[in-house]
């Protein structure tokens, strides 16, 4: 409901209200990050489905994780680069619980997937022997499957208990993408039961997520330290190397944006924290992947030796 008692139809997102110069200037430096965010992903996938020696668990796992990436960042930036480029800052309510919807799947889905990723590393680097019939094609889908689907059910409910609410009090959401703490701040009904629903799942998300990954991590960090050589410490952490920047990065903006205390009283600093996990995290999870990964290293040069050679041909 409006203030004038009758159903919202549509919101006016308030997120950039700067000066015409800086509003465009924020516009080209958007769409510079949402080009490189969508070529460095695509790469990834391209590279890891044509390259053999990167058809393993890991790089299967690495190329949903550059899908979700691409799916992630699609469902907000177009949306703010609207906004900057046309200074239309009006959305449907409908657009915008479809919003809310997408951003909470592919959010939920990149949790469960990097716990995924977690114990894979744990299965390659604490039972070897065992990491082909514990990673089976099969398995390795299932696991996909599980995360996707875990996170559909949690998207479901989420959605349906933030736009069950009744909005009266403004149709003005001070944000740059219809999110949870903007939207709560319009609500005019008591919100308090659904916000324990939805931040019950939130904390579940998480906190299962990062258990897999600390558990995982746990084990990997005692087999390692029971290497005897240098070398080949440095050669296994290596290759757990960019999947815990991974995590950090991630879960380290997750959690400040969604379980700190005093939930959406600064939504001027959840803005900056939502541009970095909305906007750059997708762009830096291909460059970490490719910079600090031997094997994508490698066959990054193979493409580029392809090139020069057809070039001179």
């Amino acid at each position: 409901m409006a203030e004038n008692g009758t159903m919202v139809t549509e919101f006016v997102l308030m997120g950039f209200q700067l000066p015409a110069e800086l509003q465009m200037g924020l516009f080209f430096v958007f769409l510079a990050l949402y080009l490189i965010t969508m070529g460095g992903n695509l790469g990834m996938i391209v590279l890891i489905q044509s390259d053999p020696q990167l058809q393993t668990p890991m790089y299967f796992f690495l190329s949903h994780l550059s899908f979700l990436d691409i799916c992630y960042s699609s469902v907000i930036v177009p949306q703010l680069l609207e906004t900057l480029g046309t200074d239309k800052m009006v959305i449907t309510y409908e657009r915008c619980a479809s919003q809310f919807f997408f951003f909470t799947l592919c959010a939920s889905t990149e949790c469960f997937l990097l716990a995924v990723m977690a114990y894979d590393r744990y299965v390659a680097v604490c039972n070897p022997l065992l990491y082909a019939t514990a990673m089976t094609p099969q398995i390795r889908l299932g696991l996909v499957a599980g995360a996707y689907a875990g996170a559909m059910v949690n998207s479901v409910i989420r959605t349906g208990c933030t736009f069950s609410i009744s909005f009266c009090k403004s149709n003005h959401v001070d944000f740059f993408f219809c999110d949870l703490p903007p939207l709560l701040k319009l609500a005019c009904s008591e919100t308090r039961p659904r916000e324990r629903v939805i931040y019950l799942l939130a904390f579940l998300v998480i906190t299962t997520s990062i258990s897999v990954i600390l558990i995982s991590y746990l084990f990997i960090v005692r087999a390692i330290l029971k290497i005897r050589t240098d070398g080949g410490k440095a050669k296994t952490f290596s290759t757990c190397a960019s999947h815990m920047t991974a995590v950090a990065l991630f879960f380290g903006t997750l959690i400040f944006m969604y379980l700190k205390g005093n939930m959406g009283k600064s939504l001027g600093e959840d803005k900056i924290v939502s541009i970095f996990y909305t906007v750059i995290i997708p762009m830096l999870n291909p460059i970490i992947y490719s910079l600090r990964n031997k094997e994508v290293k490698e066959a990054l040069k193979k493409v580029f030796n392809r090139m020069r050679i057809s070039q001179a041909e």
